[in-house]
């Protein structure tokens, strides 16, 4: 039997957060859908849609963790993933053919360092609806 709190890591910051053996996209999947909902929210409440990102700037490899900067888009919408990401996070806002934004809520990340990159995806729609997560090169 293990002692309660066997298993968990001390991350410095004040807390023990599991370290898996292993990168996920579990940190993928949960954030992209975090941002989509901060820029609705954003947009329910001011009138407009905010791009952000890419941010950090160069794409994660080998699914070691970067700091994520403090960039103003991001905190204007209220979206903060944690001191450190495996993924590069933005937000893309286009015009449709019949003029209505089409907004894509990205991650990036490279986790076995080979420079393709797995891409998740979720699009949100006129009426704030999301769609579900979109994978593409999943596990790259």
């Amino acid at each position: 039997m293990r002692a309660l709190g066997e298993g968990l890591a001390n991350d410095g910051r004040g807390g023990g957060l599991f370290k898996a053996d292993k990168p996920t996209d579990t940190e993928a999947r949960i954030n992209v859908l975090a941002l989509c909902d901060a820029v609705q929210s954003y947009r329910d409440e001011h009138g407009t849609y905010v791009v952000a990102g890419p941010t950090p700037k160069e794409v994660p490899r080998g699914g070691t963790p970067v700091p994520f900067p403090k960039e103003e888009p991001f905190q204007h919408i209220g979206f903060e993933p944690g001191e450190e990401v495996r993924f590069q996070y933005e937000v893309v806002v286009q015009e449709s053919p019949v003029g209505e934004p089409e907004v894509s809520c990205l991650a990036r990340g490279d986790f076995d360092g080979d420079g393709q990159n797995s891409v998740y995806r979720v699009r949100l729609d006129s009426n704030g609806m999301t769609t579900p997560v979109e994978v593409e090169h999943e596990g790259e």
